[in-house]
């Protein structure tokens, strides 16, 4: 999947206008798209999954899956009503008959939220730890029409579906190793500047070293 902006993604206003994301696509089906930023210096991949439930009272969800290329083994994160409030729950899909909701994924996930987006569009914010050997994930999304007791009911078969997936380059996005602090440099600006003077101190040492070495 490239990570270049389309025309739809980049125009899309996402209803909380602090978050800001560096790449975004549009996805192949299901008329979904995916904002994202990947953080390569402490792995962590901050994302807004926008699309809209196949009915009112659907369901959506978007997952990766760290081992595998489909939908068994996949980490999803499931945004749905249940007693009239928009909720996001995580769930572990151990088969294509079993969705365990759960408490924790196979790796970290914070700042999980969901908002109502444009044109009944549910949007699912999350920031989640990608385990260092996985540099291309495979990503899964779905769309739901039924909800029952808080829980999603099976999506239906239809191609679009079924090859609702597909693999996320993570090394094509920018590293932004932390907050800038208060000078307007980055992390990462600061970790060159520090690489830069310890080249640039041994270089001093070995200078001094030599005309020791003439002196004596």
């Amino acid at each position: 999947m490239s990570p270049a902006c389309s025309l739809t993604c980049t125009s899309e206003k996402l209803p909380d206008s602090k978050k800001t994301f560096f790449n975004c696509t549009d996805l192949p089906t299901l008329n979904a798209t995916l904002h994202y930023t990947y953080d390569s210096f402490n792995s962590t991949l901050s994302v807004a999954f926008v699309a809209a439930p196949a009915s009112p009272e659907g369901w959506t969800a978007w997952a990766i899956n760290p081992s595998e290329t489909g939908m068994v083994g996949a980490q999803a994160l499931l945004a749905l009503k249940s007693n009239g409030s928009l909720l996001v729950k995580k769930y572990n899909i151990s088969s294509y008959f079993l969705l365990e909701e759960t408490d924790k994924l196979a790796f970290d996930v914070w700042d999980l939220k969901v908002e109502y987006g444009t044109s009944g569009k549910y949007v699912i914010y999350a920031s989640l730890k990608v385990p260092w050997s996985v540099e291309k994930p495979y990503h899964v999304w779905q769309v739901g029409a039924d909800a029952a007791n808080g829980r999603p009911e099976k999506h239906d078969m239809a191609p679009e579906n079924l090859s609702s997936r597909a693999e996320l380059q993570l090394a094509a996005s920018p590293t932004f190793p932390g907050p800038a602090p208060a000078d307007g440099t980055n992390s990462g600006s600061r970790r060159d500047v520090f690489i830069c003077s310890l080249v640039g101190l041994l270089w001093f040492s070995l200078q001094l070293c030599s005309e020791f070495a003439e002196m004596i």
